[in-house]
């Protein structure tokens, strides 16, 4: 079958190692699924893989991809949940926690066995596309707003770096649940984008906000983490799912913390039945997920360039 996968690590040139061709077709334990892939997304973690980053050389070649949604053996569409050995089905009850990709291969590829558990129904109102771009970025932005920022309709979020995956999600979650979100960009397209999204006002990184808000959705890292202290009211919360500028700040501000009573709680991924919830509450809500481009799966390359450089807004989706 046709993949696109990491036949090398290059932590430097991460796309070197990546190439496209003919895979074997997936083994299917007991109490496993094949699934047909029709749609997958890429993330960070796409990236990070080809760097060696949760993947070893030992592994390889895999093939890439967490996200998909596709067509189950009994022709019922479906969307994948990411996270294996989380629950202990399908795998051994003490396996620890791995994103497909880092242990099992991935989902860009025709076709992607994972445990019957980790297979939820697709909502008829989603598109394949649309469904792909769930199970991960915005997952993680679903996990970050309302199971860990503990946020309420009418409270306000600031979300960091405006144009990724997850902070786009964030927006647009926060905004259709009724938050007041402000967002951050160095470009003036993604600010104004952000904007349309439904943010109440995007200002240039490291600006000062109009007000100080209850929580801080934090991906950039060492770039923007003195920012989101500042931007936080007392007894406020930041969480962090990411450090794209690095995972280490220049001050780590804990007088900052301590006297405003500031709580900052790290979030990774989501569990199961967030990820259905997250499904249910894009379909009654007409909530969509933001799509940068969707290319074939034989130009996958493109895709992988495109967020490398950042120069996207949203979501890139292969379609097989």
């Amino acid at each position: 079958m046709f993949a696109a996968y990491a036949a090398r690590i290059d932590k430097d040139q991460p796309l070197d190692g990546l190439e496209l061709g003919d895979r074997p077709e997936p083994a299917v334990p007991d109490r496993w699924t094949a699934i047909d892939v029709k749609a997958a997304s890429l993330n960070h973690h796409d990236l990070w893989s080809l760097r060696g980053v949760g993947l070893g050389e030992e592994s390889l070649p895999m093939i890439l991809g967490c996200d998909a949604a596709g067509v189950d053996a009994d022709g019922n569409e479906v969307v994948l949940h990411s996270v294996i050995g989380s629950s202990g089905h399908g795998v051994g009850p003490r396996e620890p926690r791995t994103l497909l990709t880092e242990k099992y291969q991935g989902t860009f590829a025709e076709r992607v066995a994972v445990p019957q558990w980790n297979v939820l129904p697709k909502p008829k109102e989603l598109s394949f596309e649309e469904a792909a771009c769930l199970p991960t970025a915005w997952l993680t932005a679903y996990r970050m707003l309302f199971t860990n920022a503990g946020v309420r309709p009418g409270d306000s979020v600031l979300v960091q770096g405006a144009g990724g995956g997850v902070a786009t999600a964030a927006i647009v979650l926060g905004a259709a649940a009724g938050l007041r979100v402000f967002a951050t960009s160095r470009d003036e397209a993604k600010r104004k984008r952000a904007v349309e999204l439904g943010a109440e006002a995007a200002v240039e990184t490291g600006a000062r906000l109009p007000q100080r808000v209850d929580a801080v959705l934090e991906t950039v890292g060492a770039a923007t983490w003195s920012h989101s202290l500042k931007s936080l009211r007392p007894g406020g919360t930041v969480v962090i799912s990411g450090a794209t500028s690095g995972p280490n700040p220049p001050a780590a501000e804990l007088n900052r913390i301590f006297f405003l009573e500031l709580k900052v709680v790290g979030s990774t991924m989501g569990s199961k039945e967030e990820l259905a919830s997250l499904l249910n509450f894009c379909a009654a809500k007409g909530v969509r997920p933001v799509i940068d481009s969707t290319l074939p799966l034989d130009r996958a390359r493109e895709g992988f360039a495109k967020m490398a450089e950042g120069d996207l807004f949203g979501k890139v989706v292969l379609t097989v």
